[in-house]
């Protein structure tokens, strides 16, 4: 029964409270505000970027990540880009 414990505090992950979750948000807001790219704006980079880089690499177009990052000295455009699996498409 230990061992059953042990394991689902391992791969448990708590779920973020209410007041985590807005705190997020404001921090987005925020990032978005500073670095003055409307929500439109950031759908229009990631479009261009999936564009861009599906000339050369097959990638997940659904799964596709664009975010900004802030810590106290820069805020960051972050993009993750999760690509297709390439030994299915090389076996083909």
């Amino acid at each position: 029964m230990a061992f059953r414990k042990f394991l689902g505090d391992l791969f448990h992950r708590p779920a973020d409270s209410g007041q985590e979750i807005a705190a997020q948000r404001l921090r987005l807001v925020l990032a978005h505000d500073r670095a003055n790219i409307s929500p439109g704006l950031l759908e229009i980079l990631k479009d261009e970027i999936i564009a861009v880089l599906s000339k050369h690499l097959d990638i997940d177009r659904d799964k596709v990540q664009v975010n900004f990052t802030e810590d106290q000295r820069e805020t960051r455009l972050v993009a993750d880009i999760p690509l297709q699996d390439m030994r299915k498409s090389r076996s083909r």
